[in-house]
């Protein structure tokens, strides 16, 4: 099922029908334009899942297209901000390179972005864009943060007598690329399967808080970041997508609640707690709730 209702800024839920045919408040939250254009892309018609759905934890997916559930427009700008990026791109291809087109195989479905001549001479670079925070792209490029003595100590204070150290940036941390390599591999395998032979993999992440301090800290100086992308064995992709495919059918098929997301699928319980849609039918995310609120 697709969302149902919008959450309003003071809390108020509204079924987003009613919302777009009369404002329950004095003055809407956002422009109508945007508001339809919120609710138009939450309404996907896809029978198959999708190579994000299967990437995405089963349960969550299964919760997503099984119950109602309730959103709050702004968060899903980041989203819409997102598609305007790929229009511009796909308005400007030219005849001459693929672009969002939606290839299937007997598994799943997916709608690559690009693939042609999109970053230099050579014909079959893949590439996906993303819009992303600046914590995502510190984690992708391998960013982190070390204390370098100064050469200096602490004259007072509780700290007397200790070195004192300065943060410094380092380039060559682990480089959190899973989803999108995933992600970007499978639209791969999907375009070889056509006859397309594609040769390198890239992902083009805008930061969308690349202006603010937050960015800066981080190690995030640009506002584009162009990533390779390493090929992932399509044997792997294979067994990968056709369990998570089995598992999802099976629980739609059954109506029974798949077991909770991995460690990874909700980013270490922190998606359950505010950024998982489907969060309120969730049993494992309505715990860790209930847990913070009595803390």
């Amino acid at each position: 099922m697709p969302a149902t209702q919008f959450i309003c800024p003071d809390g108020q839920r509204v079924e987003i029908h009613n919302c777009l045919r009369c404002c329950p408040n004095q003055q809407r939250c956002m422009f109508l334009p945007t508001l339809r254009a919120i609710a138009k892309s939450l309404n996907r018609k896809i029978s198959e899942p999708t190579v994000t759905e299967l990437i995405a934890g089963t349960r969550e997916t299964f919760l997503k297209k099984v119950t109602d559930y309730a959103v709050e427009p702004a968060s899903i700008l980041y989203a819409l901000q997102g598609q305007a990026i790929h229009s511009i791109n796909e308005c400007n291809t030219q005849g001459e390179i693929l672009s969002e087109d939606r290839l299937r195989d007997d598994v799943t479905s997916g709608q690559f972005d690009l693939c042609g001549k999109i970053i230099d001479s050579e014909e079959g670079v893949l590439g996906d864009l993303k819009v992303t925070s600046s914590f995502k792209l510190m984690k992708a490029l391998g960013i982190y943060k070390v204390d370098v003595p100064t050469g200096e100590i602490y004259k007072t204070g509780t700290r007397k007598g200790q070195s004192r150290t300065r943060k410094e940036f380092r380039y060559d941390g682990f480089r959190d690329l899973q989803d999108w390599a995933i992600q970007l591999n499978y639209y791969r395998m999907l375009l070889e399967r056509t006859g397309f032979k594609v040769n390198r993999m890239y992902i083009q992440a805008l930061c969308r808080d690349s202006n603010l301090r937050i960015a800066s800290e981080r190690g995030i100086d640009k506002p584009v970041y162009i990533i390779p992308i390493n090929k992932i064995s399509d044997v792997w992709l294979k067994k990968y997508f056709s369990h998570k495919a089995k598992a999802l059918k099976t629980a739609l098929k059954m109506k029974i609640l798949p077991p909770i997301c991995s460690l990874h699928e909700r980013w270490n319980d922190k998606k359950c707690l505010g950024y998982c849609v489907a969060r309120e039918n969730c049993p494992h995310a309505q715990k860790l709730i209930a847990k913070m609120d009595e803390a």
